[in-house]
């Protein structure tokens, strides 16, 4: 089971020993009362909820402040491996090229998954108020083999839609996303011809670019004729029309505040907690759907630091799953929650015990 050492590491370049044991005494007697900040970067996927929690938590926690810049994934995954944040966030599991670029002092990463989440095909046509798109036509779109929004693939499934003789815009991220990654994960699960792999950041053959969640449903509000991937609360936010999209089971389905609750159902947990599904088999199943994870380090150098995140974290599974709900994210199952409970719960066992034996250390 992962845990965090908190102290240990600073035990070796102390001062003193009676400098060392008033520091830790006086820690001890001021923890209560002291103040911590919290940094984070990363995702603009789950940012509308990231934000609204953090801001509850904060109202309702004393002594902690916390402060989240959505900057997408990469650069989330960049900042932590720099360990210029105390945690990031990522809708793209860490790669083993990004593990290694990990600092051996800050030990093994936390990799926590916090909600559920599902990417629409959010567009901008005017007269269609409902679209329909069966995996021809998506996978041709996004591989720019479909180029008229009156092809006969679109036409096929949208009988009685008046589809215009309008070019079709392409909005895609110009950053290193998250999004990006859940979107082509699904595309290289489901698309015959799709070439260009699953990952952050893709060389796309087609459509125009703009980096972020917001940037994406700003362009596709501006453009006539455009239709891109985004966030389900994004795009309600926005107010944009979201297409219907054909599983694969071969039904349609409506994105919805739950279309991703496929995706936090596990029968059992892996030991890093990642949980794929790129293509789910139920018939009543959004076909893209993921999860998003809260990056942690094994070691903080601050016990302060380390005991706030890991009762953020518990937080979130609890008094948080409702706030998801209402914003259109999928609350963790209960068993994936309370095996996310178990970690922290770990991990504040192995905290207790290490300060313990500090404690004990310093007073001989």
């Amino acid at each position: 089971m992962l845990t965090i050492g908190y102290i240990v590491k600073r035990l070796s370049v102390v001062a003193p020993l009676s400098l060392t044991l008033l520091a830790g005494l006086s820690a001890c007697r001021s923890a209560s009362h002291s103040t911590v900040t919290l940094q984070g970067a990363g995702a603009t996927l789950p940012a509308p909820l990231y934000t609204t929690w953090f801001d509850r938590y904060e109202a309702e926690t004393i002594g902690v402040t916390i402060s989240y810049d959505a900057t997408g994934s990469g650069d989330g995954v960049e900042q932590f491996i720099n360990q210029t944040v105390d945690f990031a966030a990522t809708d793209a599991p860490l790669t083993d090229t990004e593990r290694a670029q990990l600092s051996a002092e800050r030990g093994n990463v936390l990799q926590i998954p916090t909600v559920g989440i599902s990417v629409v095909m959010a567009y901008n046509l005017p007269g269609v108020e409902e679209l329909a798109l069966s995996r021809d036509a998506y996978c041709g779109i996004a591989t720019g083999d479909i180029t008229q929004w009156n092809d006969a693939a679109i036409a096929a499934s949208n009988p009685d839609v008046p589809l215009p003789d309008l070019p079709i815009t392409f909005v895609h991220r110009a950053d290193s996303s998250g999004t990006t990654y859940i979107f082509t994960n699904h595309l290289n699960e489901a698309c015959d011809q799709w070439t260009a792999g699953a990952a952050k950041r893709i060389d796309w053959a087609v459509g125009a670019e703009t980096p972020g969640n917001l940037g994406m449903t700003a362009m596709i509000q501006q453009t006539e004729g455009a239709i891109g991937y985004v966030g389900f609360t994004h795009a309600e936010q926005a107010g944009l029309p979201m297409a219907s999209l054909e599983n694969k089971a071969g039904f349609f389905i409506e994105p919805s505040p739950n279309a991703a609750e496929r995706a936090t159902v596990v029968t059992s947990i892996p030991d890093d907690m990642v949980i794929d599904l790129p293509d789910p088999e139920n018939v009543d199943a959004y076909p893209i759907i993921g999860l998003t994870y809260l990056l942690m380090y094994e070691t903080y150098p601050s016990v302060e630091t380390a005991q706030a995140l890991n009762q953020l974290v518990r937080w979130s599974m609890a008094d948080g799953r409702a706030i998801a709900n209402l914003l259109g994210y999928a609350p963790l199952s209960p068993e994936l929650s309370e095996g996310v409970e178990a970690v922290m719960h770990q991990q504040q066992i192995e905290e207790a015990s290490t300060q313990k034996s500090v404690s004990t250390v310093m007073l001989r």
